[in-house]
């Protein structure tokens, strides 16, 4: 019959050790001395096993019952009690776990206004990691640790997922080294130890015949308002499909003919900003008509609080007759990096700049600070007039 409270404070002490049980192998042993334990009989591999719970009442009934029932899950999950007990007690010792810091560098991440993507990103990594290295001490993971997690992505195929799951892992261990946790990063030993990912450009057209098809098929597509003026700008304006998927109305200034992109959604964790030709308010005014009244111009069909998915303009272009190795959404950008490279008409800091790329060498990107904004306004007025012109061009 299972214990009560008074049942506990009430129990008195014999000349020899009295057991009194819970139910579920959950025992009070009465000392002779007074002295009153809980105690966690069990079976693990085939023998019977003790644990020690603590003290009566310092450990409530209702303690004692919760330690149990943890016990049992456990054992269940093919674990020894006093040896999960054990490892708990060990890892208290020890310090922080990875996951500890790890939560503790996503934080961090949090508070430096991390595109929100970007933070998905880290978290989705790093629960990667969790199941072998979240409740280990951190400073007791090794390379060789760390090396079969990587492995075991690598094994299914996602060479550039273990890439990036090393880096993050390492940007958590020098985290702890910069907060005086941390001794060194093991990640750095595990250099080369991974198959390098075969870079697979991204599908484009870059061919102004076949780019004018495409526009005419764009300009005929039948599904969505939303899909179908979001393909109209992708081609006009060449943006990240995801600034463009998740943009908000409040960045559009009809007035001055701009966007900018806000700091916490660019790629470069910086604001962007971006002229509008006549061509593209065109497209933002008929779009304003079916989602003007709320935040976001490309709202999902299930909910407005949320943009379409990374999937929808890829899918739209499927439907329009193009495969994923002839064009995709972001392929645009690469589209228009070439015809306006080709042409010669503009410098190519200005189309660099358009395209919100970073210039790779430290020091020509320290004087190359300048927008061209003269240069980007006539550009993209000419871009979208030429495009036009592909459209009439059979």
């Amino acid at each position: 019959m299972p214990l009560s409270d008074a049942a506990c404070r009430g129990a008195k002490p014999a000349d020899s050790l009295k057991k009194l049980s819970d139910g579920g192998g959950l025992q009070l042993w009465v000392q002779p001395s007074g002295a009153k334990l809980w105690r966690l009989a069990y079976r693990f591999g085939g023998k019977q096993k003790l644990l020690a719970i603590g003290p009566y009442p310092l450990v409530s009934l209702s303690d004692a019952r919760q330690t149990r029932d943890e016990a049992k899950r456990a054992l269940l999950a093919g674990q020894d009690p006093s040896e999960v007990k054990r490892a708990t007690i060990a890892a208290a010792k020890a310090g922080p776990t990875f996951k500890d810091i790890a939560e503790e560098y996503l934080a961090k991440q949090q508070r430096a206004k991390r595109a929100e993507r970007t933070l998905e990103k880290l978290e989705w990594l790093l629960g990667l990691a969790y199941p072998e290295l979240g409740r280990r001490p951190l400073d007791s993971i090794k390379a060789a640790d760390i090396f079969p997690v990587l492995h075991e992505v690598e094994l299914r195929g996602n060479h550039e997922t273990a890439r990036r799951l090393r880096s993050t892992i390492g940007a958590v261990f020098r985290y702890a080294i910069s907060t005086g946790r941390g001794e060194a990063d093991p990640t750095m030993a595990l250099k080369g130890s991974l198959a390098a990912p075969t870079v697979t450009p991204r599908a484009a057209v870059t061919e102004p015949k076949k780019l004018g098809g495409l526009l005419r098929a764009i300009d005929g597509f039948d599904g969505q308002p939303t899909t179908h003026a979001a393909l109209k700008l992708m081609a006009v304006l060449f943006p990240r499909p995801g600034e463009l998927r998740a943009a908000e109305w409040a960045e559009f200034d009809f007035e001055k003919a701009e966007w900018t992109i806000p700091a916490s959604r660019a790629k470069m964790r910086r604001p962007h900003r971006m002229p509008l030709p006549p061509q593209a308010i065109t497209i933002l005014e008929d779009l304003r008509r079916f989602t003007g009244r709320g935040t976001l111009l490309f709202p999902s069909v299930r909910t407005v609080l949320r943009p379409i998915s990374e999937n929808t303009l890829n899918a739209a272009l499927r439907r329009l007759g193009y495969a994923q190795d002839e064009v995709t959404s972001h392929g645009f950008r690469a589209t228009a990096s070439t015809l306006l490279n080709e042409c010669g008409l503009w410098h190519a800091d200005a189309i660099e700049r358009q395209l919100a790329h970073v210039e790779g060498n430290a020091v020509r990107r320290a004087y190359a600070r300048g927008e061209h904004w003269d240069e980007r306004v006539r550009m993209m007025a000419w871009w979208a007039d030429y495009l036009d012109g592909l459209r009439r061009t059979k």
